[in-house]
């Protein structure tokens, strides 16, 4: 059955296809594994770890044998598909280009299995290839083992033998054509290049009569400005060349039997050749994401059987490297969620959509055998996981923002089961705010008696006791008066990230405090009219204006 966890448009907005994309995967092997990944669902808790503590191995080797790493990145540099040539090999002759990929391919291989064979290095079984050192051995008889290739004269007696005459025959033909070409200096003082030709301008006409006159000569071209003269052969000349020709007739021949026979073993070991080829890219595609963890920090997650998330110091790593690039400092976010709904509330500007996205990262990064960019993380898996965020707008088919949220979220009650995660970022907003409230609400209860772990981001208070109610610290600790000094002479865009600077993006329990009033603070520090603000207190404490 093809299940699928999580479409494009989560994965995406998630930050998932980020993480994917930034893999530096160094063989097309490896790169088609990425392509090709897989997530673990509900039911495959033991191949899952199994498959992380295979990472974790890999994380030790890129961290421990630093030496043995560099030499694999360059062993795997200029690795060609070569797949496509070995099923060839079953139906037609390969050219000396293939049999020489296959041969580096070769060359390739045995150097990684003696790369690990005198290494201690953690390396799982299922990736080192198996040794190919026969059939190399077979395409490279004098076992040099250079990246090059030639139909040698070791591969075939019959060759040696037809090479050697051919090469007895051309040297009494230049032999010959040398004699002439000094007879023709010596008695008619006509010198000729070691190519035994000799080109004149037209403008020279006592010396073009003269190489007309020679009967030794004949014109091999002539245009405008120039003549060529070339040496005539003689009949001994003659029948010299008549003979290379039918030898090299008879080698050509020869070479295309020595390419066919090395088809064929190519062909019989062509399982050993694609199960390596298999090898080689799982072996690749995990040191990609053995880099990424130890670059981006992350650790193993723990993969358990409840139905259930716990990220510690969470970070979304699109996120990360946006703060991070402008010289700012990222505030990681921790959470726990079981099945029922959790709310998060803040202003905007808290991180809620950030947060949302961070959940939906680490659960899909764990799922595809990732380690997430936390501190610590328990993992549930999940059969289905969808995420809303309010920038659906279809132009083209005329929807607005609230009618594709609407198609969106009856995508997701189509297609939720059994350990599904559902994360809604403010679903509603873009409506009225008596009908979003009641929206928002109505759509709380159906799901949070579902077998589902169900996240929304939401403006609108939602008092229910039955679901878990978070909501982003903001502006609860800042400085006010400092934050004001910051901002005074600020431009429009650095007032934004000064604000943003000092927003703690960490979630806590919301309490029975409602809602967070941050919106008002942020107005009030981008300068909006102090009546204005005041106006809106007034409208918050119920009392007439």
């Amino acid at each position: 059955m093809n299940r699928r966890l999580s479409n494009v448009r989560t994965r995406q907005r998630s930050g998932f296809e980020y993480a994917v994309n930034a893999l530096d995967t160094a063989t097309p092997y490896g790169r088609k594994k990425a392509g090709e990944m897989k997530p673990f669902f509900p039911g495959e808790e033991e191949e899952l770890r199994d498959e992380l503590d295979t990472l974790e191995r890999m994380v030790e080797f890129k961290r421990d044998y630093v030496a043995q790493s560099a030499e694999l990145a360059l062993i795997f540099m200029d690795m060609r598909e070569c797949t496509g040539t070995v099923a060839s090999s079953k139906t037609r002759t390969l050219s000396t280009v293939e049999l020489y990929e296959m041969k580096c391919m070769l060359i390739k291989i045995e150097q990684i299995t003696k790369l690990f064979d005198k290494t201690e290095a953690p390396i799982p079984d299922r990736f080192i290839p198996v040794s190919v050192s026969r059939l190399l051995d077979r395409l490279d008889p004098r076992q040099d083992r250079m990246a090059t290739f030639y139909i040698y004269e070791e591969f075939s007696e019959k060759l040696a033998t037809l090479r050697e005459e051919k090469r007895k025959a051309e040297l009494e033909l230049r032999k010959g054509m040398k004699a002439g070409k000094e007879a023709l200096k010596k008695e008619k003082g006509i010198v000729l290049t070691p190519k035994f030709d000799c080109r004149i301008s037209r403008s020279d006409e006592e010396q073009l009569e003269k190489l007309m006159a020679a009967e030794e000569l004949e014109i091999a071209e002539q245009d405008n400005m120039w003549v060529t003269f070339v040496l005539k052969q003689t009949e001994e000349d003659a029948a010299r060349q008549e003979e290379i020709e039918k030898i090299s007739l008879e080698i050509e021949d020869e070479e295309e039997k020595v390419r066919e026979r090395l088809s064929g073993e190519i062909w019989k070991n062509s399982k050993i050749l694609f199960e390596n080829c298999e090898r080689i890219g799982e072996l690749d595609l995990t040191l990609a994401k053995a880099d990424f963890a130890i670059k981006h920090r992350c650790v193993k997650p723990v993969i358990i059987e409840e139905h259930r998330l716990v990220i510690k110091e969470g970070r979304q790593m699109e996120a990360e490297e946006s703060v991070t690039g402008k010289g700012g400092s990222y505030m990681p976010v921790s959470v726990e969620l079981y099945q029922g709904v959790t709310c998060i509330t803040g202003a905007n500007m808290g991180g809620k959509t950030i947060s949302l996205k961070m959940i939906a990262q680490t659960a899909l990064l764990a799922q595809y055998g990732f380690f997430v960019p936390c501190r610590e993380a328990e993992i549930g898996l999940s059969a289905y996981m969808q995420m809303l965020v309010g920038d659906s707008q279809s132009v083209e088919r005329g929807l607005s923002s609230f009618g594709s949220e609407m198609e969106e979220l009856k995508e997701i009650f189509d297609h939720c089961r059994e350990r599904s995660v559902i994360l809604v970022d403010e679903i509603a907003s873009g409506t009225n705010p008596a009908e979003g409230a009641a929206l928002t609400k109505s759509i709380i209860d159906f799901l949070k008696d579902k077998p589902y772990i169900t996240v929304f981001t939401t403006h609108f208070d939602v008092p229910d006791k039955d679901i878990q109610k978070l909501r982003a610290v903001g502006l609860e600790n800042a400085d006010f008066g400092k934050i004001g000094e910051e901002i005074r002479y600020a431009n429009r865009k650095e007032r934004i990230n000064i604000i943003g600077k000092y927003m703690d993006y960490r979630l806590i329990p919301a309490g029975d405090g409602g809602i967070p009033k941050d919106a008002l603070n942020i107005a009030s520090m981008l300068g909006i009219d102090k009546e204005v603000i005041e106006k809106a207190k007034v409208y918050l404490k119920g009392e007439d204006a």
